[in-house]
């Protein structure tokens, strides 16, 4: 019973902390681009050299967008002359580094493990859309036709509506990963309750060249 009652108020307190985290991050996001003409991104995006990755890395960071935004979002930067790197930067930083994740590796694993994953990605997003980029691989975009998801519709509005979409917004793209949010923090908070701290340590501790290397103090 008390590893029941353990993994229940791990549970409650985990899905707590995540739904307020993602929905306040999303929701914040989602406002500032509600100020953010798409010519403007275009325009930052649209940099020669290194700059243009390292924007398209720090839009991508910045957008909570599912594949049903991001992939219309990366055509049309295509279609308005938006450098090939800084497009697939954004693409390749855009499901892997953005504030929803972010929040989930600060809220279950502490900001050092955020701050490494965030440089990494964020690195590996800017290296990889310049490599692509100098290796040709923008001889291999199709030309193809996308059609609705995109957020490039913006019209003048008061600051409730635009709060009222942004939050709309982060609501629809919550209740697209709440079932997968709700059966990891399902598995963590059993694993939290009943699984003994040596298993762990076995699987995942030092002793093992396999596993993750553990933070040193």
């Amino acid at each position: 019973m008390n590893s029941l009652w353990v993994s229940l108020q791990f549970f409650i307190l985990i899905m707590a902390e995540l739904t307020a985290l993602f929905l306040a991050i999303s929701t914040l996001v989602g406002l500032m681009f509600e100020y953010v003409s798409d010519d403007a991104v275009r325009r930052w995006l649209a940099r020669k050299g290194w700059f243009g990755n390292v924007m398209g890395a720090t839009l991508g960071a910045l957008t909570p967008f599912c594949s049903c935004s991001t992939i219309p979002m990366t055509v049309g930067f295509l279609r308005a002359g938006v450098p090939f790197g800084a497009t697939m930067s954004f693409v390749l930083a855009s499901p892997l580094l953005n504030p929803i994740i972010l929040m989930m590796f600060l809220a279950l694993l502490g900001w050092k493990a955020c701050l490494v994953y965030g440089i990494v990605t964020f690195v590996a997003a800017v290296l990889a859309g310049s490599l692509l980029e100098a290796i040709g691989y923008e001889q291999y975009v199709k030309n193809v036709r996308v059609r609705g998801g995109t957020h490039e519709k913006k019209r003048q509005a008061t600051f409730k509506s635009k709060l009222q979409r942004a939050f709309a917004g982060a609501w629809g793209d919550f209740r697209g990963v709440f079932v997968f949010l709700l059966l990891g923090v399902a598995i963590g908070a059993v694993i939290y309750g009943y699984v003994p701290n040596d298993f762990v340590v076995r699987l995942a501790g030092a002793g093992n060249p396999l596993a993750i290397p553990p933070w040193r103090h």
